[in-house]
């Protein structure tokens, strides 16, 4: 296997920083529905519009 890039050591960077916030947001959501169901599935309901909005252009870069 290859020696790791610099990119390769930003990118695991990247990823511990992602892993941290991803731990951070499902306790803001869990929250939320505990607190505030109805208003909660509303607001992630937009979220998940926004987030396959950014995945249907991240697959045109793809194509």
């Amino acid at each position: 296997m290859a020696e790791p890039t610099k990119y390769d050591r930003i990118i695991d960077e990247i990823e511990a920083v992602r892993t941290r916030n991803n731990h951070n947001w499902m306790d803001i959501l869990r929250l939320a529905f505990r607190h505030a169901p109805d208003e909660a599935a509303g607001i992630l309901a937009e979220i998940y519009k926004e987030d396959k909005a950014i995945s249907d252009l991240a697959k045109k870069l793809t194509e």
